[in-house]
């Protein structure tokens, strides 16, 4: 979920910089101990945000009418299934339990910058529908990351049992979903647990991941007071089995460390009535970042670990 567009789009004239709100939680424990003990070290429920280090520059809004560029990297990716259902899960310990998976983006953003670019309601504030997402520097973008990873992460959910829906998948929609509706989709699904995968761009030497949990809202159509504690507990599994599978490391500029972020400017965030959590996988502007982000070794790790930390959230263990 970064703010700046892939290097191919046409410059266009840049949005006012964001400053995401953070808050800075107690760091992560290492090997083992991640996970549930993480999670009493530094406490239940979200704090207050705090004022953040600057947002990365705005993302690219250029309408293109040719479809989006081929990326030159980012090999191993799953095939495009039907567009998104909710899948039965098996008879594994998960059966009953529902998990939504929100790809980040969509390819079809670019071709689609007008309707991505109508404000929305999130509670707080009006925000764009959706964004173009970024790329690495060769070119493999953000929104087909996105989706590799949540086709990995869904086919591990369902050999538990979960039934598991994907806000988007393959061709559908054609652009979007808005991310009012990424929310809405959770919460009419009623899911146990929500993840919105995405992957930052930020500056070259910025590197790691970062876990988004939701900050306490009540404003206009959101109110997250319910499910700050459990996106919270959510997050700090997610964010340690992420760290124990990948290797990747908390990020080095936002959270302190800790690999967690707690933000009230998301939408996606903010009108989830289900607990939910956002990951940024790692910095696709980033040569070294970049490399992991485009090996499908490495993306299965990735939702080997966001799987693990979701399994051990649904079990309450």
């Amino acid at each position: 979920m970064s703010y700046v567009g892939p290097d191919f789009d046409p410059p266009q004239p840049r949005r006012p910089r964001r400053r995401p709100l953070t808050v800075a939680l107690a760091a992560l424990v290492p090997g083992a101990l991640l996970g549930w003990m993480v999670y009493e070290a530094v406490g239940g429920g979200g704090g207050a945000d705090h004022a953040a280090s600057p947002a990365p520059a705005p993302r690219s809004s250029a309408v293109s009418s040719a479809p989006a560029p081929s990326p030159s990297g980012g090999g191993d990716d799953a095939k495009a299934s039907a567009p998104p259902s909710a899948r039965p899960g098996g008879s594994g310990s998960l059966k009953g339990k529902v998990v939504v998976i929100d790809p980040g983006h969509n390819q079809g953003n670019f071709r689609h910058t007008a309707e991505i670019g109508r404000p929305v309601d999130i509670g707080t504030n009006h925000k764009e529908c959706d964004t173009t997402g970024t790329s690495t520097n060769d070119g493999y973008t953000e929104a087909r990351f996105t989706l590799d990873v949540a086709h990995r992460l869904r086919d591990l959910l369902e050999r538990q049992g979960a039934t598991v829906k994907l806000t988007r998948d393959g061709d559908a929609p054609a652009w979007g979903p808005c991310v009012d509706e990424r929310a809405r989709i959770g919460n009419t699904a009623r899911a146990d647990a929500a993840i919105s995968i995405h992957a930052d761009g930020s500056a070259a030497g910025n590197r790691g991941f970062h876990v988004i949990l939701p900050g306490s809202v009540h404003a206009g159509g959101a109110d997250t007071r319910a499910i700050v504690g459990p996106s919270h507990d959510l997050g700090v599994r997610v964010a340690g089995n992420f760290l124990r599978e990948t290797g990747e490391q908390p990020s080095n500029y936002l959270g302190g460390g800790t690999g967690l972020v707690t933000r009230t400017d998301l939408g996606g965030l903010n009108l989830s009535t289900v607990p939910k959590v956002f990951i940024e996988c790692g910095n696709m502007r980033d040569s070294k970042d970049a490399a992991l982000l485009t090996s499908g070794a490495w993306r299965q790790r990735a939702a080997q670990g966001i799987s693990e930390g979701i399994v051990s959230f649904l079990r309450g263990s």
